[in-house]
């Protein structure tokens, strides 16, 4: 399940990577980012970045030797090299990083150009969004939303145990952490009110959430099976996939969520590798009924991923709301995608997969405002006494992602954040 490059006594030559809590020799996750306007490949080593352009010019590491891969805007070129590569980059960077390669520690003229203070960089998009498609995985929201909506004796519908419910949503509205969020406009209307008016939504949610990144690409009338689906994601990164609650549910029945869930999706700019997460890979939950065979698993491909979410009001402190662990998703991103392609469709690389908001099994452990509210009939009061039932104008939400285990070193995410602008 991993290798040498996760080893717990590798250590980095390069300053702070060491006991770094997100990116140490053992996370080498992988992103975008520009200093003089020029986005092109970066690793993240401790408060570095390492310019994988930089890197690749000189002849340290060539994943294609024919193609020019980290000296673009985009992870999709290395993605599309294959999985072969991304191990052999891994582990060559590992080795560079770590000094067993010396050629990069030895030579202090390509080191200090290649390597790049985080504090003086951009990030941006780590890749070329393909399609988005958001599933409804974990089985507590799933309860929570149907309790809210319908009433606390209604049960899920039959179909939702035996696949991961999802929807398509919209590439061209995902954006990288940082961005600011627009208010949506959209069509609402009240119990009482007799017709629907056309305003600003006042039922602004986040939704916590892990994005998974398909790097490998599908033939249209091919099936993937989990194993095949669990070697086909690259990485991931912390998605919100922020929700205007009122619109939707006016516009969901029949169809389901549509201009309530399309305005805006953030993720995180740096794409944990698969690789990476291998150390954390832990058991579903419990199944109430047994899957269907494409569905099912014949190794772990769950993950133990700590989750927390910290809420700001303009004037206030930030606070977190919410903390949970991306081990509840009743279904996995291996068998999300695995289902994906069951009937036949073509996968893509830079394909994004969300896996719906993700909620543990105690209010403390809700994963959206509309289950921590219950609705907005239990505010919450952040520190300065601004109180909360939705997302107001200028309230910042801010989004964690760490992964730690006895005899393992720590990893994380970073942060995925966005500030509520207001509607236009």
């Amino acid at each position: 399940m991993s290798d040498e490059t996760n080893d717990a006594g590798r250590t980095s030559w390069v300053p702070g990577a060491d006991g770094h809590v997100m990116f140490p020799l053992q996370n080498l996750p992988f992103g975008v980012f520009s200093v003089n306007d020029v986005p092109r490949v970066g690793v993240a080593i401790g408060d570095m970045i390492l310019d994988m352009a930089a890197i690749e010019a000189a002849g340290l590491l060539r994943p294609d030797p024919d193609l020019t891969v980290f000296d673009v805007p985009a992870l999709n070129p290395f993605m599309s090299v294959g999985r072969f590569a991304w191990g052999e980059t891994r582990r060559n960077l590992s080795r560079l990083l770590g000094g067993e390669d010396p050629r990069l520690k030895d030579n202090p003229i390509l080191s200090g150009r290649a390597l790049v203070r985080a504090d003086q960089a951009k990030l941006h998009m780590p890749f070329a969004v393909a399609e988005f498609t958001d599933f409804h995985a974990s089985r507590e929201h799933a309860c929570n939303l149907t309790a809210l909506l319908c009433g606390p004796d209604h049960a899920l519908p039959a179909n939702w145990d035996h696949m991961p419910i999802a929807h398509n949503g919209r590439a061209s509205t995902v954006i990288v952490s940082g961005t600011g969020v627009r208010r949506p406009m959209g069509q609402l209307k009240a119990g009482e009110e007799k017709r629907p008016r056309f305003a600003p939504s006042a039922g602004l949610d986040f939704e916590l959430e892990l994005g998974a990144v398909v790097g490998v690409r599908s033939a249209i009338g091919t099936r993937l099976s989990t194993s095949e689906a669990d070697a086909a994601i690259f990485g991931y990164v912390l998605l919100n996939d922020w929700s205007a609650r009122d619109i939707q549910h006016w516009e969901c029945v029949p169809l389901g969520p549509f201009q309530g869930k399309v305005f805006a999706t953030t993720i995180s700019p740096w794409v944990v590798t698969t690789a990476a997460l291998a150390p954390f890979r832990t058991p579903p939950p419990p199944r109430r009924t047994p899957l269907l065979p494409h569905l099912r698993e014949g190794m772990p491909h769950n993950l133990d991923i700590e989750l927390g979410v910290s809420l700001q009001a303009r004037d206030g402190d930030a606070a977190e709301v919410t903390r949970t662990n991306a081990r509840h998703l009743y279904f996995s991103a291996a068998q999300q995608l695995a289902h994906h392609s069951a009937c036949g469709c073509a996968m893509s690389i830079g394909d994004l997969l969300g896996s719906g908001t993700i909620s543990g099994d105690g209010p403390g452990s809700y994963g959206s405002l509309f289950e921590l509210t219950w609705n907005g009939s239990r505010p919450l009061t952040l520190p300065g006494g601004a109180v909360r039932t939705f997302l107001e104008d200028g309230d910042m939400v801010t989004m964690r992602g760490w992964c730690s285990r006895a005899g393992r070193v720590p990893i994380g995410f970073g942060t995925c954040a966005g500030v509520v602008q207001p509607a236009i």
